[in-house]
């Protein structure tokens, strides 16, 4: 029997995938999902039982939530990274690091096949097979439910007729946990003018009275909450829990696809959008304003980058040199305030803070030259428009 190892979530698709390759193929299914931060310890022991019960000759859970961040959380961090100006990447960012470590596991065990359950019509198939199609050309890579364009409908047929009774009762709202977010899907993102009823979110609005943070940060990464020094994915899933309670983070994503068309998906991501917008302000603060520019378009980059299944291409690490050089004064204190279903930014606290007051400030007083030197500038500043003016003589 050849060995395959499957990307296993233990889900519908998955789980036709483990009975239909092991039942009907005769491979040697050896099942592997990846925790990027959204299953807990009792959901991993059930998808490990589901999969051997569904024919897996063994299940195995990698552990990649630090992976995760060290690898692709923290730099989307320093980029500000939010597609289309709204979306952290919560789910599109997971798939790489979760598609790389399959691809490690399936050559540490020498697996001549590699399966996982997307359809053809969404973006996870390019992300994957990208991934093991440049990690391990010499690995077969194979899509029962895309090669057979198989109807939820007729999956669940085929795994009750081989004794696999399961409740596969579609969910009103499919929900993808991770560590930087929860997409929320449901009808109302098949179409362009619904929004998503509050009840689809995960998490509730319980606090009412609004509370005031302190998020520190240390060369661009958040390592405190109210002075409580973690590790980055601490502080991160603590923020998380604390800002979920005020339903803050819920928006929906409407974006090009890889495959050409256009997409609507609800997220809830409360601490990736407040750790974004925090790290923001403290840029604001600590940075010249050439190196935000260049920081914007090469963020933005290396996030269309990532979401289209490129992580591997050099550029990457190129642009994520560029991105940590650029933190090297990103450290301070940020002061947020928490309010049902909204978040403000106070302001900041840094020792490199370009907005020092012993240069004047603006609007108030200048300290560091005169008048004579201020219109002196302002007239070599005018020079171009006064030379475009004078040949072209178009303004009125």
């Amino acid at each position: 029997m050849s060995k395959l190892v499957l990307a296993y979530s233990g889900g519908l698709d998955t789980s036709y995938c483990a009975k239909y390759l092991s039942k009907e193929k005769g491979y040697e299914v050896h099942a592997v999902s990846v925790n990027t931060g959204g299953f807990s310890k009792e959901e991993i022991a059930q998808i490990g039982e589901k999969a051997q019960q569904l024919g897996a000759k063994s299940y195995t859970s990698l552990e990649a939530v630090n992976t995760f961040y060290d690898k692709v959380v923290k730099y989307l961090v320093f980029g500000n990274v939010l597609r289309n100006n709204t979306y952290p990447l919560s789910v599109s960012a997971e798939r790489i690091v979760q598609a790389i470590e399959i691809v490690k596991y399936a050559k540490k065990i020498g697996a001549k096949y590699i399966a996982h359950g997307s359809t053809g019509a969404g973006n996870d198939q390019v992300r994957f097979d990208m991934i093991f199609q440049i990690m391990a050309p010499d690995i077969q890579i194979i899509t029962p439910i895309r090669d057979h364009k198989l109807s939820r409908e007729e999956e669940i047929s085929y795994l009750k007729e081989n004794g696999i009774a399961y409740s596969w009762e579609k969910a009103k709202y499919s929900i993808n946990k991770g560590l930087w977010g929860t997409s929320v899907g449901g009808e109302e993102t098949l179409t362009s003018d619904k929004p998503l009823p509050n009840s689809a979110y995960p998490s509730q609005a319980t606090a009412t009275a609004f509370k005031t943070i302190k998020l520190s940060f240390r060369k661009g990464e958040l390592v405190a909450l109210d002075d409580n020094v973690a590790h980055p994915v601490e502080v991160i899933t603590k923020l998380q829990d604390l800002a979920s309670q005020y339903a803050i983070g819920r928006d929906i994503h409407v974006g090009d696809t890889i495959i050409g068309i256009k997409g609507r998906v609800g997220f809830e991501a409360a601490a990736a959008l407040i750790t974004i917008k925090a790290h923001h302000l403290l840029e604001k603060h600590t940075l010249s304003k050439w190196q935000q520019f260049q920081k914007d378009q090469l963020g933005n980059f290396y996030g269309m980058l990532l979401h289209e299944g490129n992580y591997l291409d050099e550029v990457m690490r190129n642009i994520e040199a560029f991105l940590t050089d650029t933190q090297k004064n990103v450290s301070g204190d940020v002061f947020v305030s928490l309010h049902p279903y909204r978040f403000e930014l106070d302001g900041i606290s840094s020792e490199h803070d370009l907005m020092n007051a012993s240069f004047g400030s603006y609007g108030e007083m200048n300290k560091g030259w005169t008048a004579d030197d201020a219109k002196g500038f302002i007239k070599i500043l005018s020079n171009p428009g006064k030379i475009s003016n004078h040949v072209n003589n178009d303004h009125d």
